[in-house]
This record gives structure tokens, sequence and C-alpha cells, in this order.
């Protein structure tokens, strides 16, 4: 991603991700194995290597604040319509 970024002549050191998962945000953080965490998969330990190299950052979304879930999830009128805003697709019927 890092590349393809810099091929637009954009220079971005850590790229952002935004999560609204508070635990997975210290997991990724915290080297350490913990017995409850033995079921997460390699994509949690390619994050969590990427991170700790400087790679990327995790940052705390709310979950109510979350742009993806208008792509991935049905969700209220008036919440996608903030949505469509917030990502900027705007329809001009619905502009107030």
């Amino acid at each position: 991603m890092k590349q393809q970024l810099k091929d637009f002549g954009l220079k971005i050191e850590k790229i952002p991700i935004k999560c609204d998962n508070t635990s997975a945000i210290n997991l990724s953080k915290n080297p350490i194995l913990h017995s409850r965490t033995k079921h997460i998969k390699i994509r949690h330990y390619f994050l969590r290597d990427h991170v700790q190299k400087g790679d990327c950052v995790l940052e705390f979304v709310e979950t109510s604040k979350q742009l993806g879930d208008i792509f991935t999830k049905p969700v209220p009128r008036d919440t996608f319509y903030v949505l469509q805003r917030e990502l900027g697709i705007l329809d001009e019927q619905y502009l107030v």
C-alpha cells in the first residue's frame, strides 16, 4: 500500500488503520502471546509485526463512525446519509 501511495506522489510514514475494537488495538501493541489468543489467525500476526515495525498505526474509531459499514452491512437511513456525507458521496436530492 505504501508503494502504491508513493507511486501517486503521496508519502505517508505510517498507514492509519481505523478500528473500533480496543482489544484488537491492545493486542497489536503487546507482543506477548496470551493463552486466550491462541486462536488468532496469521493475519493478526502480520498486522502486529507491521505495527511494531512502524509501518502502520491502529487508531480507535467509534463504531457509529465506521465509514466501511456503509459497504458491508445494512444501516439505518439517517446513518447511511451521514456516512455518505463523510465519504464525500453526495446525491443532490439529499442535500439539506
